[in-house]
This record gives structure tokens, C-alpha cells and sequence, in this order.
């Protein structure tokens, strides 16, 4: 297998020895993440730190050494994604004026997540810059659209946040016990780090499980927690 197939966008695969200093430098995508941070803080009145920080959350996930990284091992590129959905995403969304339809933002956020961890899909986004930009930015606009209607319909997004925990538990049940590697990108990369390639995937699957699963069914339990909470008695 010919690493070199794999390099795309951020180069060629990482090693423990200069994985850390791989920073990207990439003027045309700052400027295009710069203006659409611009643009949005222009068109939202409230919630401007939390957006700055969002959107700087998703250029230091983009240009930083995770990039090279993820070149290297699935599970860093496991990594990329819950820092966009779990961080980037949530202070994104603050002051979204989308439509509040919790099912339907869970339904295209779940389809992006399996489309992007199927092993064809995730192959050409290390072959095509395009693929591997839009599968970052459709599950960044995915997960934002997400959270702001979680938290615009508090209780419908209690269903919404249990079938999006009940889906990333099982893609991340299927990456976890599948008895043989998924991603040929990874098969002759992830050894430098110590991992095998199957190591490698399980550990990305578990990583998507505790944290990504995780936080989901915390949200739809939360709400149910607070109903639940005896009142202070009224005189």
C-alpha cells in the first residue's frame, strides 16, 4: 500500500517524533473561517465570546498537529470530530435562529456521523481535499443545528438526544468489536504509535462511546432529572 495515496489535506502520515510540531498553514481556508466567524458575529447580537470561541475551537482542531495526527490514527480523527461536536458545536450554536426541530437535526447529524465512519467514505477524504472539508463541515452545521434546537425545545430534544446516543453507541459498538480494521488508511501507520491497526479503531470506537454516546444520554437525562426533583414545599 502506497502511503502517499493518503496525504490530502494534511499531509503525509505523522510519527511520534515530529507529530507535534505539524502545524498547518493554510491562508485560503484562515480567510474563509475568519469571514464566516466575521459574518457571524455580526449577525448575532448576543453570545459573541461564546461564537469567537467556537470558531476558534475549529481552527485550532483544523490547523493544529491533530491534523497530521489524524493521518496516523483513526481514533485522533475520532478526536477531531467530538472536539467539533461536543465542543466547537455547543458555543456555535448560541444565539442560532434555525428552525427548532430536534428530530430532524438529530436525523442529519446521525446520517453525516455514519455516512463519514463508513470505510468508503471515510477513504476518498484522504484522497480529495473537497470530501475531507465537507465532511468536517457537514458535521460541524450538522451538530451546531443540532444543539441549538436542543436547546431552543428542551423537551422534544429529550427523544432527539436519546436516538442520537443510541446511534453513536452503536457505530461506536460496531467500530469497537469488529473482529478485523476498517480503514486501510490506518493499516500500516498506526504501528509507529504503538497501536495496531485494530487496537487503533477500538480505541477510536471507545472514545466515541464514553464521551460522544455519553453526553448525549446525559442531555436527554437531564431534563427527566430536573422534573424529577421534589419541589420546595409552599406555604
Amino acid at each position: 500500500m502506497d502511503p502517499s495515496l493518503y496525504a490530502a489535506y494534511c499531509g503525509a502520515p505523522a510519527d511520534p517524533a515530529n507529530w507535534a510540531t505539524r502545524w498547518i498553514f493554510d491562508p485560503l481556508a484562515l480567510a474563509v473561517i475568519a469571514g464566516v466567524a466575521f459574518v457571524h458575529l455580526k449577525s448575532v447580537p448576543a453570545h459573541r465570546r461564546a461564537i469567537a470561541a467556537g470558531w476558534a475551537v475549529v481552527a485550532l482542531t483544523v490547523f493544529s498537529p491533530l491534523c497530521a495526527l489524524s493521518v496516523s490514527l483513526f481514533s485522533a480523527r475520532v478526536g477531531q470530530h467530538l472536539i467539533f461536536i461536543l465542543i466547537a458545536a455547543p458555543l456555535l450554536a448560541r444565539g442560532w435562529r434555525g428552525p427548532a426541530a430536534p428530530l430532524a437535526a438529530g436525523a442529519v447529524f446521525s446520517a453525516f456521523l455514519w455516512l463519514w465512519h463508513a470505510p468508503a467514505p471515510y477513504d476518498a477524504t484522504f484522497r480529495s481535499v473537497p470530501l475531507y472539508w465537507m465532511m468536517h463541515l457537514s458535521l460541524l452545521a450538522s451538530a451546531t443545528w443540532l444543539w441549538a434546537a436542543l436547546e431552543r425545545a428542551p423537551w422534544r430534544g429529550v427523544v432527539a438526544s436519546a436516538l442520537v446516543a443510541m446511534q453513536m453507541s452503536a457505530l461506536a459498538a460496531l467500530l469497537t468489536f469488529a473482529p478485523t480494521p476498517w480503514f486501510p488508511p490506518h493499516l500500516t501507520t498506526s504501528w509507529a504509535f504503538g497501536l495496531s491497526p485494530l487496537a487503533d479503531q477500538q480505541f477510536g470506537g471507545v472514545l466515541m462511546w464514553t464521551l460522544g454516546g455519553g453526553a448525549f444520554a446525559a442531555l436527554a437525562l437531564i431534563p427527566l432529572w430536573r422534573a424529577l426533583e421534589p419541589r420546595p414545599a409552599t406555604e
